[in-house]
């Protein structure tokens, strides 16, 4: 097929592919039986340029780093917009044939046929990811907190200390007080280090607790022991509409809280979760469970559901039934989300 240079006038009804990339855009353009390639810088400026002139046409994009802020340009040029699943599109992932142009077309192709073949995702608004963006941060900062806890502590081992045990936000006062003049060199790094992080950590806990308290939805999924405002405004964002939800039993499964499925014929084999979904907010989730079935936790349907699952004894029973809880949590989060209700924790219990 022939590569035109220049974009040419093109026709209304137009199904678009795009291949995305940190530099430039790779566009299969159908009009009715013909087909066409064209090459864009992956910037605003040249990407409006282009769409901007065109008709409401299809454009079929996968999902990637780029593809929320292009999702929302386009669609306000007009278009209709369809972010695929990458994960569900074996003949552009599997190809032994693969090229930019290629995963181009037949992603123009498909939107063309049918745009469920694409099994269409829906990005997050601006606002949730900018918001989502900010707990992410937190949390790679933790991270990098933990890390240097442990570096410090395995430094320290081979020469004969041991440095004091405490919870990673006091360490670095503690060890700090407590440190053995030779260790002075090795550790005054880290322990600054841990420092700013700690001042870092702080002021987002505060920005992070501000727009939790003005969230009239993270108030209400807060009523729940053991769901504080880092994991109740993770779940609204990530969520971001609770009306996209036809039941709120989806939710699980939307977060990767239900088995994975494999049945063929006679056989059904009992699964492990799929683990699909925002692996951060399954974390939250799991660790909020862990506090309603915490020993001194206030009883509530919730806790007996977990304990009772627990009951049946061994290491995995109990496993099970954190993430049992972790489901049946996210469920009730967005059922009061969803309906603006007072929460009853023991609702259902005779």
């Amino acid at each position: 097929m022939k590569k035109s240079n220049n974009l040419p006038a093109l026709k209304p009804h137009l199904v678009i592919g795009m291949d995305v990339s940190d530099t430039k855009s790779q566009l299969a353009i159908i009009s009715g039986d013909a087909l066409r390639f064209e090459s864009v810088k992956n910037t605003r400026h040249s990407l409006g340029l282009v769409f901007a002139g065109l008709s409401p046409s299809r454009v079929a994009l996968e999902a990637g780093t780029h593809s929320p802020w292009l999702s929302r340009d386009l669609a306000a040029h007009g278009h209709e917009v369809i972010v695929a699943n990458p994960r569900k599109l074996a003949l552009i992932t599997h190809s032994r044939q693969k090229s930019d142009l290629r995963d181009a077309e037949i992603l123009a192709r498909l939107a063309k046929a049918d745009p469920k073949l694409l099994s269409p995702i829906r990005h997050r608004s601006e606002d949730a990811q900018k918001t989502l963006a900010l707990i992410r941060v937190r949390d790679q900062l933790v991270e990098a907190r933990t890390s240097l806890v442990n570096c410090a502590r395995g430094i320290v081992k081979p020469l004969g200390f041991v440095l004091p045990k405490c919870d990673a936000a006091r360490f670095a006062k503690r060890a700090g007080k407590d440190m053995d003049a030779a260790l002075a060199p090795l550790l005054r790094p880290i322990l600054n280090s841990l420092e700013t992080i700690e001042t870092q950590i702080e002021g987002l806990d505060k920005e992070i607790g501000k727009q939790a308290k003005a969230s009239e939805a993270a108030r209400c999924v807060r009523q729940i022991h053991g769901v504080g405002p880092i994991t109740a405004l993770c779940f609204v964002m990530t969520l971001d509409d609770a009306r996209r939800f036809a039941k709120s039993r989806d939710v699980g499964a939307y977060l990767g809280l239900t088995p994975s499925r494999n049945q063929s014929g006679e056989q059904d084999p009992q699964m492990h979760i799929s683990k699909q979904g925002d692996k951060m907010l399954r974390r939250l989730l799991v660790s909020c469970a862990q506090c309603v079935m915490k020993r001194n936790a206030p009883d509530s349907a919730l806790k007996r559901f977990g304990l009772r699952l627990a009951s049946r004894g061994g290491k995995a029973a109990k496993k099970k039934a954190i993430v049992a809880v972790a489901r049946k949590l996210a469920v009730l989060m967005h059922r009061l989300w969803l309906t603006g209700e007072v929460y009853e924790p023991l609702r259902g219990c005779k």
